[in-house]
């Protein structure tokens, strides 16, 4: 058994102290957010976002920031990304040298353009600090569905650890060296994510949302390979696993955001009617800021920002993705090969 205390207590940050109640470990949840502590301790469930799924008897749940931090054999930083820096920063007045750490969100830092490992890094300098992501919604892990997700790390043996402390028999981990890849994959899917929703929201249909994902896929992993994460990564679970469940499913808010927007509304009405952080949203600028930095071309992140912060209409950014210049797939495939 395993002491382990997770930062945030939303729907993720909530399934997974669930599972690993139930694998076994000494779980403490802690929020920023009193009310929701309160809530988590008086009906032992997620209301509104998880309704009739219990917290076990021995999930501890806590507003106790140190008490939160000291003596665990892994925290795992479960937050909004927005809200990654500051939680760490406030953590590193009692989180131990050498504290193993695992970061479960998704995103970009908008101003530094820093992944949220690298956020926490730079927070906890003398932390070992990995990652875990995949295609995972909290709604099918906290009861259990088959899951299937990838952790990734500085080195084997925290990888090896975080394997065990997660891994049972619905929850399948799997472990990689490749963090930046992963962190890539997991945070610009919810900018395609976004793509596909609004695509739902104005009638297109499987043939658009293929096209999406596949061409989305593309766009990620150039600027991944630019970045130097690893080609394999982005054919796995972090890269077209967690693109097709977030672009298919209605667990996405990144979806449902888009398909609301798709539907006529505006930014702000579309956040005030998701009412839970919309990740892609955050991320899209950096992700455009990242492929101009880089130098790789992402049509679709970047009419996704248009639609998002400049009112471009959707269907006039469909209209400029398919009225570009004419191109091969593959550059790289040269004709005289094929003969």
């Amino acid at each position: 058994m395993s002491k382990v205390s997770f930062l945030g207590a939303g729907v993720w940050g909530t399934a997974l102290a669930i599972m690993l109640a139930k694998n076994g470990h000494a779980v403490t949840l802690w929020s920023a957010i009193g009310e929701e502590i309160d809530m988590l301790a008086k009906y032992r469930e997620h209301k509104e976002k998880l309704p009739g799924v219990l917290l076990p008897d021995s999930v501890r749940v806590t507003k106790d920031l140190k008490e939160a931090c000291i003596g665990f054999d892994l925290i795992v930083f479960s937050v909004a990304s927005p809200y990654i820096r500051t939680t760490a920063k406030k953590a590193a007045a009692y989180i131990p040298n050498g504290q193993r750490i695992v970061n479960v969100g998704k995103g970009i830092e908008e101003g530094t353009l820093k992944t949220l490992h690298e956020v926490i890094k730079e927070e906890l300098p003398n932390c070992d600090v990995c990652v875990l992501s995949g295609p995972s919604h909290a709604e099918e892990v906290c009861v259990g569905m088959p899951t299937t997700v990838v952790v990734g790390a500085d080195n084997g043996e925290t990888a090896g650890f975080i394997q065990e402390i997660f891994m049972n028999d619905t929850f399948r981990v799997y472990i990689s060296p490749d963090i930046i890849g992963i962190e890539l994959g997991g945070s610009i899917k919810n900018v395609i994510a976004l793509a596909a929703g609004i695509c739902d929201g104005m009638g297109f249909g499987d043939n658009t949302k293929a096209a999406l994902i596949t061409r989305g896929i593309t766009e990620i992993s150039r600027l991944g390979a630019a970045m130097g994460g690893r080609p394999e990564t982005f054919a796995g679970l972090s890269g077209i696993g967690d693109l097709i469940v977030t672009c298919t499913s209605n667990h996405s808010r990144n979806h449902n955001a888009g398909y609301l927007i798709g539907q006529g509304r505006t930014l702000k009405e579309t956040l005030i009617e998701v009412n839970q952080v919309v990740e892609g949203v955050h991320s899209a600028k950096a992700a455009y800021s990242l492929a101009q930095k880089y130098n790789v071309s992402m049509p679709i992140v970047e009419q996704i920002n248009k639609v998002l912060f400049e009112d471009v209409p959707a269907a006039e950014a469909i209209k400029t993705l398919l009225t570009r210049d004419r191109c091969n797939e593959y550059p790289d495939l040269d004709w005289t090969e094929r003969h």
